[in-house]
């Protein structure tokens, strides 16, 4: 075990036995005062149910039932009791939202039907759903931060664009986890555990510990810590895979690699928060946060190979790290509160990844010319033909410093008003390396010797916003509300990505190709030949006019690379190339409460997504998208408050929507697509009748496109080059998705027993939204949604029995009992890999036991 790991359970096994921290709690049907932290306990007298949920959805303190816009929250005491603690456990409970995830770490969320399919690269677009640990942005391109659930107060659903007071990256929704704060009214702590078998794999632990301290009368610290090992259930079994020239050519084992339980994940960390009351008026609470993510293996199974197996052929993992420091001051001036939270958030990851399939489609693709061994010149320096199975070692180093400051008028005038400035920059320093062991150099990246492919740039992307929105009671039961945000966006790409070269063979000086070709590829439109050279021009155009080569520009920038081939030259140096676009986003909401326990609302809301680069330089930049929403909704709170039903139907318009996708040679490419259109229900109900609680909730949606989808942004008219046609429906979300849970506790003696269940049902959804594109290397036509293959419809339940006395709890479990085999996500490793589709499964049936204390 590492010294970081040893000293975390270290504090795990210090830390005071602590009660669990209850959603904060209010009378129903009260109104929305303001709520300062020093008027809410993080911990409460226990009780079997979240009470009326407080959130700050709309930047203020408010009762759940007044907040007239889609929110779902999950309180503390319902996070605690369905043993919730990653993203995927906490989105099974949202039926508006949406995901696709190849591993641990690199998932990328939808809500209400916005995807596209294809998004998520490091080069792609931005995230269309914001992510938010309290009030600092944790929204990450490339996967969202997968933050462990412990101790949190609530997690807050916002459905539907909410790009007035959150921005950018909340152009289709947004999710905040709020963490427990700390809480001067004394010393407290918890420590919890579980250990578990998932059927067919392997055995899995987890343990968790908070301490609460109060330092005097106007401070606090709140640590929480943990360690998460998920056991593994794909196997990696044997396999071979042959490539020309047969007869004579080479064949290869994966002999080194077979292992059962392959895909096991180590998650561990902390969070630590200090809450420091300046005078009565101020407070500062000083946050930072650290976890690590460790998973072996590969998350996805092929079924020609066998269920939940692979085979692959090279090391594969993940190592995800990512630290924030974030700073929260509220107060006030005069009676207006003024809130300022900034943060500095910075995440490395580093992975290993088979790229076998590459190899295997490739050889195929080109078998009537030798295939890789003869058209590709996969050879060693002795010009001997080498096994052309690649791997590619990528890293991501992402930085990201936001900063808002706002303020809010008093909640309890008739004119309510908050505003504010928003500012962030987000960076990513990307290495994607592609590696064919005992590559000769001359088919290498100039500088990378066995590197086949190269791709090194960094991404910087900014945005600058004023927001603001105003509230009016015109009357005490009728309130408007219009809101507005200017932004700007500024977004730059710099590097390099593509092939090498080798200088004494190029094919525009009309000498035919020889055993050292061109570049490793046998083109010269990516790689070094595309590089910028002194005097202006590129390699390209220097070589094929002949004479001296000039020197290669570079970027201080991007790091070691053998040039820069993506940028703008002047002929003395290469800038970034950018792109910007400003503009406004609003929303006007109408709210009605014909009565205390009744809520209507109408909104007309826009969100927003940037637009940028193209990591591939001879494709053009792709333009902002928006989102425009109408929506109407109702909060009912029925039975005296044992009854709580809320729901809203909308229609969303998605104009020209950002579209990516594995284009020519698996290049990711990004363009705007078609509009489409929205149309939804969601529902969800509470009940709660002595010691029985139920909830249930379910979202319907119709998402289709407009228009036709084009293999280029503008259609050619003919008809051949549609790759979807208009009305084809959204890929990724279900039509349908609902889930249900139920408890029952009942006196035993001093002590509690309870028997609780969820049942989790989605219907299926496509896995593509392209029907039909021209094969690179055959020019035949594929259907990349049927050849991915449909995410198959999947009902799952959970089931759990356990005991409260005292300060103690004790459980037994099951998840997924009838060992349901759900996908949650579908892809092939290439453009061209349509030959092994891989489906990412949800966890077999996995049973058991947990236990927890506190004082």
């Amino acid at each position: 075990m590492g010294f970081k790991r040893r000293v975390l359970v270290q504090l795990l096994a210090s830390a005071t036995i602590a009660g669990p921290a209850f959603a904060q709690e209010v009378p129903a049907g009260s109104g929305s005062g303001q709520t300062t932290q020093a008027d809410v306990p993080s911990q409460q007298a226990p009780s079997d149910v979240d009470g009326d949920i407080i959130v700050t959805a709309q930047k203020r303190d408010e009762n759940i039932q007044n907040v007239p816009i889609s929110i779902q929250a999950i309180g503390t005491r319902r996070l605690d009791q369905l043993n919730v603690s990653n993203f995927t456990e906490y989105t099974q409970l949202l039926p508006s939202v949406a995901f696709q995830s190849s591993q641990p770490g690199v998932t990328t969320v939808y809500m209400r039907g916005v995807a596209s399919g294809g998004d998520g690269n490091h080069s792609g677009s931005l995230p269309s759903v914001g992510t938010y640990l309290d009030e600092q942005p944790v929204t990450t391109i490339g996967g969202t931060l997968d933050v462990h659930i412990y101790d949190i107060a609530r997690i807050e659903s916002l459905a539907g664009p909410q790009g007035t007071l959150y921005g950018a990256s909340s152009q289709a929704g947004t999710i905040r986890i709020i963490t427990n704060k700390p809480d001067t009214a004394g010393f407290y702590g918890r420590v919890d555990g579980e250990v578990n078998s998932v059927k067919a794999g392997g055995i899995g632990f987890t343990t968790e510990g908070m301490v609460n301290i109060p330092l005097g009368e106007r401070a606090a610290l709140r640590v929480v810590g943990f360690y998460q090992r998920d056991a593994g259930f794909i196997d990696n079994v044997p396999g071979t895979r042959s490539f020309l020239p047969q007869p004579g050519g080479i064949t290869v084992d994966n002999d080194d690699f077979v292992e059962k339980d392959y895909n096991d994940t180590e998650t561990y960390g902390g969070r630590a928060a200090l809450k420091i009351d300046l005078d009565d008026s101020w407070t500062a609470t000083p946050t930072l946060l650290y976890q690590e993510q460790r998973s072996h293996g590969a998350y996805a199974f092929d079924a020609q190979v066998g269920d939940l197996q692979v085979q692959r052929f090279y090391p594969e993992f993940r190592r995800d790290r990512f630290a924030q420091a974030a700073l929260t001051i509220e107060g006030q001036l005069g009676n207006w509160d003024v809130t300022y939270a900034g943060a500095l958030l910075d995440r490395k990851a580093l992975q290993s990844s088979d790229y076998t399939d590459y190899s295997e489609a490739y050889d195929n693709l080109y078998s009537s010319v030798g295939g890789l061994a003869g058209y590709f010149y996969y050879q060693d320096n002795a010009g001997n033909t080498i096994d052309p199975r690649q791997r590619v070692i990528g890293r991501d180093h992402f930085k990201k410093l936001s900063q808002e400051v706002r303020v809010a008028s008093p909640a309890d005038e008739p004119f309510r008003l908050v505003a504010g400035a928003f500012y962030q920059r987000q960076s990513n320093l990307i290495f994607q390396d592609y590696q064919i062991p005992n590559l000769g150099t001359d088919v290498s990246v100039n500088g990378y010797p066995g590197t086949l492919w190269l791709t090194r740039q960094h991404r910087v992307d900014k945005d600058y916003a004023m927001f603001g929105e105003a509230s009016l009671d015109l009357t005490p039961r009728f309130t408007i509300t219009a809101g507005v945000r200017g932004f700007i966006y500024d977004n730059s790409l710099v590097g390099f990505f593509g092939f090498g070269r080798n200088p004494g063979v190029d094919p525009d000086d009309g000498r035919p190709f020889t055993a050292t070709p061109f570049n490793a590829a046998g083109s010269s439109r990516t790689g070094v030949a595309g590089c910028y050279v002194a005097g202006g021009g590129t390699l390209r155009d220097a070589v094929g006019g002949g004479g001296a080569i000039p020197a290669f520009l570079t970027n201080g920038d991007v790091g070691a690379i053998p040039c820069v081939n993506l940028g703008v030259s002047n002929g003395v140096a290469v800038q970034p190339k950018s792109a910007d676009g400003q503009g406004v986003t609003y929303r006007f909401n109408a709210t009605w409460k014909p009565t205390d326990d009744v809520l209507l609302y109408g909104t007309w809301s826009r969100g927003f997504r940037p637009g940028g680069i193209n990591r591939r330089g001879d494709v053009p930049d792709y333009d902002a998208d928006f989102l425009t929403n109408y929506e109407l909704g109702w909060k009912t709170t029925l039975a005296g408050g044992a009854l709580r039903f809320n729901g809203a139907v909308y229609q969303q318009n998605w104009d020209q929507f950002q579209f990516s996708f594995l284009g020519e040679n698996s290049f990711t490419v990004i363009q705007n697509g078609p509009d489409a259109r929205i149309r939804g229900v969601e529902m969800d109900a509470n009940l709660t009748a002595g010691g029985f609680t139920l909830g249930a909730s379910g979202a319907y949606t119709d998402a289709v496109t407009r228009t036709d989808l084009c293999a280029t942004v503008t259609c050619d008219g003919s008809g051949d080059d549609v790759v979807s046609r208009s009305g084809t429906r959204l890929p990724i979300t279900p039509r349908f998705k609902a889930s249900a849970t139920a408890r029952y506790t009942v006196p035993v003696g001093a002590a509690k027993a309870y028997v609780q269940g969820l049942v989790a049902h989605q219907s299926s959804a496509a896995s593509d939204i392209r029907r039909r594109v021209v094969e690179t290397g055959t020019g035949r036509l594929v259907d990349p949604a049927q050849e991915i293959g449909r995410l198959p419809a999947f009902t799952t339940a959970n089931v759990a029995l356990g005991m409260e006395w005292g300060n103690y709890t004790l459980e037994v479990f099951a998840r997924n009992v009838t060992d349901e085999r759900g996908q949650i996500a579908r892809f092939v490793q290439c453009g061209s890999c349509y030959q092994r589709p891989y489906a990412v499964p949800i966890t077999p049936r996995l049973i058991g036991i947990r236990g927890g204390a506190k004082f």
